[in-house]
């Protein structure tokens, strides 16, 4: 097997042109990029670059290998995972290979991601929960990969500032389902635990869980956000510390902003004495894989996950084939999945339960 070559425009120009049936003086026109080569001749020697293991030239590889970056925050939430997989699998089936790109604490940044795939030559990439979901980040960054004449789609969060197709969960809806869930048991105090506030899907949630608990229970918007959110990390132990401090100001149910926060809750009530859920219902976000088999089942409310994964994909892709998809944001409808950390509020009798 013959070894890579670092600069394959030093390659012997007489293999290159001997595999793919062409001249030298060809050969040569397209390593440097010339104009005046068929497209099915280009394709021949790009071809035997390939065969005879030398690196393309970074300004031929552009769109030519079907790849397809996705770059994710830690995959250590599973909901990542899974929409990872549903974009891979959406990819594969189009023909794309799928490049992901993961940051993690004290690894690579989202702008160093970006420009090791657009190092690489990809078609496109998809960004999930990124920079572009948190409002002091400056956006310039996104401008910057446009004039490159990168197609890109943002998943999670939504910015008027970038001019780029965005594929959201409706976070308000998501809301009014659980509160709405927690009032039919008879619950009043309700508390939501959520991540900064400085991410549009928090700033959202909030919106939503406000406007429902004023609907549901004729709150007062303020006094519910300030006395029934916690702003915490969007972890287990973040969900611990908030909904410890929700439990004990009187919160006899509390929403999570994700199912990882929300078995953080679980184990906050239970450190607390307390009971999931006699005591302290609990409702997460996500229906992340293996949610259906904690103890207890956790009742979350469902993103829709290959939804919006497919989306995203069909919507990038339309952008490569050269048909842009214009700066809006597709939002699809969440799903409330009733399991067993839910239940009547303490004290109170429901009709027809005992």
């Amino acid at each position: 097997m013959r070894p890579v070559q670092s600069n394959p425009v030093t390659a012997r120009l007489a293999d290159i042109a001997a595999q793919a049936g062409v001249s030298e003086a060809t050969v040569s026109r397209v390593l440097n990029g010339k104009q005046g080569v068929a497209a099915t001749t280009r394709q021949s020697v790009l071809a035997a670059l390939d065969v005879l293991g030398y690196e393309r030239p970074v300004r031929l590889r552009r769109r030519s290998e079907g790849l397809v970056g996705l770059i994710t925050p830690e995959l250590e939430n599973p909901i990542f995972p899974a929409l990872a997989q549903v974009i891979g699998q959406a990819l594969t089936r189009q023909g794309y290979t799928p490049v992901l790109a993961t940051q993690t604490p004290g690894g690579s940044t989202e702008d160093e991601l970006t420009e090791l795939l657009v190092d690489r030559g990809v078609a496109g990439i998809i960004f999930v929960s990124g920079l572009h979901a948190d409002t002091s980040a400056d956006t310039q960054r996104y401008e910057q990969l446009r004039a490159q004449g990168v197609p890109f789609v943002l998943v999670d969060g939504f910015s008027p500032k970038v001019r780029a197709p965005f594929i959201s969960p409706d976070d308000r809806a998501a809301m009014r389902l659980a509160v709405t869930h927690l009032v039919s048991l008879g619950h009043t105090r309700i508390g939501l635990a959520l991540g900064p506030l400085r991410f549009v899907p928090v700033q959202r949630k909030i919106e939503g869980f406000v406007a429902a608990m004023h609907d549901q229970l004729g709150l007062d918007p303020a006094t519910t956000e300030r006395e029934l959110v916690r702003h915490s990390l969007y972890t287990l132990e973040g969900g611990q510390a908030a909904a410890t401090s929700l439990i004990e100001s009187g919160a006899t149910a509390v929403v999570c902003a994700s199912d990882m926060m929300a078995l953080g809750a679980i184990r906050a009530a239970r450190r607390l004495g307390l009971e999931v859920p006699d005591d302290v219902s609990v409702v997460g976000f996500d229906d992340s894989p293996l949610i259906a088999f904690t103890d207890p089942p956790l009742t979350t409310v469902r993103k829709p996950v290959p939804a919006m994964g497919q989306a995203a994909v069909r919507t990038l892709l339309e952008e490569v084939g050269g048909t842009p998809a214009p700066h809006s944001e597709f939002v699809f409808m969440p799903e409330l999945v009733v399991r067993g950390s839910t239940a009547s509020s303490p004290g109170v009798k429901l009709p027809g339960r005992t």
